[in-house]
Parts: structure tokens; C-alpha cells; sequence
């Protein structure tokens, strides 16, 4: 079992990098693989809502940045933690954009796995990113992993971060807490339960 750690931060291996090791620690211990995946500081595309990637075998058709990377990524593995600075009370630009086109081409590799968020701030806003995050899980049929509080750390360096004792808790929960559903869904595979059947879209507008 593995578990995909998306690093939505600019500055790479800062505070939302510290948050998301300290989940992999605890995954460690608990006999799950991990991955660290940095999105990087090059520009991140937005979705134009083309249509293309239904074409395009589940990828993006711009391939100019990490996200159809992320999508093989996904595809191999069996959970993901997507963790995001909070910038204006919301999580950052690039993040945002990714997950736009990771959710919207590569949903079929996201589908009934565990998602996790995870958000990292100086002060506010964190409940505010935290929110915006899960919505992607939400949609996509994803079970959504918690811990013992919302999924977030305080500090404005690494250092700053590892003094938020409560926060660095909440990461080690998440990591025991993901890890233990990712084994029941395990032994539930094993024992022929499989996740329930997908239907077919049901799409309606509000103006007739």
C-alpha cells in the first residue's frame, strides 16, 4: 500500500512539506509506503473546462507542468494527502489549479480512494483552505480521512511548525487513521467486497 503526499507549497520544503513528512513518518510505522510530491514553483495551468482529457486517455491535454505526472502517480497508488499554505484565506493559486485538472482529468484514479487535506498558516484562514481542499474528495466518490482535529499546523518556518504540539498531533493521527483504512479496505478486497458500483451522472441545471 502506498500513499501520494501532494506538496501544493511554492516554497517546497517549508511548513506544509513539514506537516506532510510527519504524516508519512506515521504511515511508515504503520506499514504504508509513501510518496512526497512537490507540485514545484513552475506555473500550474488552470482547467479551460475543454473536454479534452475525455479524449486524451484520462490525462490533461496541457502537458507543460507536473499534473499529468501526478494522474500515473495516482494511479499506483492507494491514497492521497493533498496539503496547501493558506494564502487570503484560501489555499494557494497553484494548488488550486492543479487540483482543478487532476480532479477533472484524472478523477477515475482518485475514485474510491481515501483523500486527506492537510493546510498549513501563519494565523487564519486555515478552516477556510481546509474546507476548499475536501471538496475535491467530495466529489469524486473519495472516502475523506480526519484525525482528531481539522487537519491543520500553525508556524511561520519548519522550526515554528514542530513547536505546534497539538497540530503535529492531529499529522500523526492522520497517518494511523489513513493507514487503518487503507487495511480495511484491504482486507475488504480480500474477502470479495468490492466498492460499491458507480452510476451514470444525473446532471440538471437550475434555470429551465
Amino acid at each position: 500500500m502506498k500513499v501520494l503526499l501532494i506538496n501544493g507549497s511554492p516554497r517546497g520544503d517549508k511548513c506544509t512539506s513539514a506537516a506532510l513528512k510527519i504524516v508519512g513518518e506515521e504511515l511508515e510505522k504503520n506499514g504504508v509506503d509513501y510518496e512526497l510530491f512537490n507540485i514545484g514553483r513552475e506555473p500550474i495551468q488552470g482547467c479551460i473546462g475543454c473536454g479534452g482529457c475525455a479524449k486524451n486517455n484520462g490525462h490533461c491535454v496541457f502537458n507543460n507542468d507536473s499534473v499529468n505526472v501526478c494522474i500515473d502517480k495516482m494511479a499506483e497508488c492507494d491514497g492521497v494527502v493533498v496539503g496547501s499554505p493558506v494564502h487570503y484565506a484560501a489555499a494557494s493559486g497553484a494548488i488550486t489549479s492543479f487540483m482543478d485538472r487532476l480532479s477533472y482529468a484524472g478523477g477515475s484514479a482518485l475514485a474510491y480512494k481515501p483523500g486527506a487535506a492537510v493546510v498549513s498558516c501563519r494565523r487564519g484562514g486555515a478552516s477556510a483552505a481546509y474546507d476548499q481542499l475536501n471538496k475535491y474528495f467530495g466529489i469524486l466518490n473519495m472516502p475523506i480521512v480526519s484525525s482528531n482535529y481539522w487537519n491543520m499546523v500553525h508556524g511561520n518556518t519548519p522550526e515554528e511548525v514542530l513547536k505546534d504540539e497539538e497540530g503535529v498531533q492531529t499529522m500523526r493521527v492522520l497517518g494511523r487513521n489513513m493507514a487503518w483504512i487503507l487495511k480495511a479496505i484491504e482486507i475488504a478486497k480480500e474477502n470479495g467486497v468490492p466498492h460499491p458500483a458507480p452510476e451514470a451522472k444525473i446532471k440538471t441545471n437550475y434555470i429551465r
